[in-house]
């Protein structure tokens, strides 16, 4: 099993790229594959998130900037499943991130936590269709919102109406505000032209 994985990470890494003549030079030099220079990143990167400081950030770094490279790919690219794979990603990640804010404080004292943490969001960004994204949507998000969608419908239109009410409101007190202060500043100025005169 491990060794179908590093088959597949050497296929990744001995592609064409702009690292390609970097990882030629280093290899070269040291006589070292660069699959074992990416695991031991991989390894100092696992590391660093269960004893260094700073872990959260490297974990929602790597929740973040991969997921959103993909779905930059995957906008311009002319299949539309992965669109849907990411789209769903995103979805799970927003709410993963909201229980997150709410739990934060007393799960970031459980040894483990970020390690665990990488692990859920490597995978529901697997690239497989069973990832966590896909189960997480179709057995908990997908049913949730099904069954709550008028009243959340209900909810999204208050707040729209609200927040509307809201702009009409501070429009009309800017309004209000800027025409008392150029009636403020042309009382200002007769008095002033008066003590000229």
């Amino acid at each position: 099993m491990a060794q179908a994985y590093i088959r597949k990470l050497d296929e990744v890494l001995y592609q064409d790229s702009k690292l390609t003549p970097y990882f030629e030079q280093l290899e070269a030099k040291t006589g070292v594959k660069r699959t074992y220079y990416a695991l031991g990143l991989a390894a100092f990167l696992l590391l660093y998130i269960v004893f260094g400081y700073g872990g959260d950030l490297l974990c929602n770094l790597i929740g973040f900037v991969f997921p959103a490279y993909k779905s930059i790919k995957a906008i311009e690219s002319e299949d539309k499943n992965d669109d849907t794979q990411w789209l769903t990603y995103w979805v799970v990640y927003s709410s993963f991130m909201i229980v997150e804010f709410f739990s934060d404080i007393l799960l970031s004292w459980f040894p483990f936590y970020f390690l665990a943490k990488l692990l859920f969001l490597g995978w529901c960004m697997a690239p497989y269709e069973w990832n966590g994204s896909h189960f997480i949507y179709t057995k908990v998000l997908k049913p949730f919102v099904k069954k709550h969608e008028k009243q959340i419908d209900s909810y999204i239109e208050k707040g729209g109406q609200i927040a509307s009410e809201g702009a009409h409101l501070a429009a009309d007190l800017g309004a209000k505000a800027a025409t008392e202060k150029m009636i403020h500043d042309a009382m200002n100025k007769g008095d002033e032209e008066k003590k000229d005169e």
